[in-house]
């Protein structure tokens, strides 16, 4: 690689055909750990939109967790197992995971991947138009990490959160114009 990256050709020649089992694969979610799940519920259903799906406890093990997707809360079945099934076949599906007690832990907090040392970034949600989805963010009270027309990168914001996670506010009609 140079110092402008992974050319187009290399990227191309770097990607394989996977096996035919593949085919049939998909991407179902993206777990995240919450400290307060009443926060973290709200922000992502009032907030994004986002619908809750389903949620699971596990007493023995002391966390629970909760899907969330953009689902129309009339077509989530009400049988327990249908229901399961459903809620694991969805696409793109976020994962609140929460350690039962962490909400009232003062020094318990999570990395959210964008300070030393790097990893994890940020999820994407994609909507009709980034400037009103911000001026309702801004309504909200949300945390901005960049807004709109902040930075080189022009038409895309990134908010926070309860826990301090990035999540890109994009359209994709415009996705164009920012990666040329």
């Amino acid at each position: 690689m140079s110092d402008k990256g992974l050319s187009d050709e290399a990227a191309a020649a770097a990607c394989k055909d996977g096996a035919p089992i593949t085919k049939d694969f998909m991407m179902q979610q993206t777990m995240l750990r919450v400290k307060d799940p009443i926060k973290s519920l709200d922000f992502y259903t009032r907030i994004l939109g986002m619908t809750l799906l389903q949620k699971f406890d596990f007493p023995a093990m002391r966390f629970s967790l909760f899907f969330l997707g953009y689902e129309d809360k009339k077509e989530i079945p009400t049988n327990v197992k249908e229901k399961t099934a459903w809620t694991f076949s969805r696409r793109a599906t976020i994962e609140l995971t929460h350690n039962w007690g962490s909400e009232t832990d003062e020094s318990q907090s999570y990395h959210n991947g964008n300070s030393d040392p790097r990893g994890f970034g940020h999820i994407g949600i994609a909507v009709p138009d980034v400037n009103a989805a911000c001026k309702l963010f801004e309504e909200q009270g949300v945390t901005f990490v960049k807004k709109p027309d902040d930075g080189k990168m022009k038409g895309l914001a990134f908010i926070q959160d309860p826990d301090g996670y990035w999540i890109e506010i994009l359209s994709p009609n415009n996705m164009a114009s920012i990666t040329s």
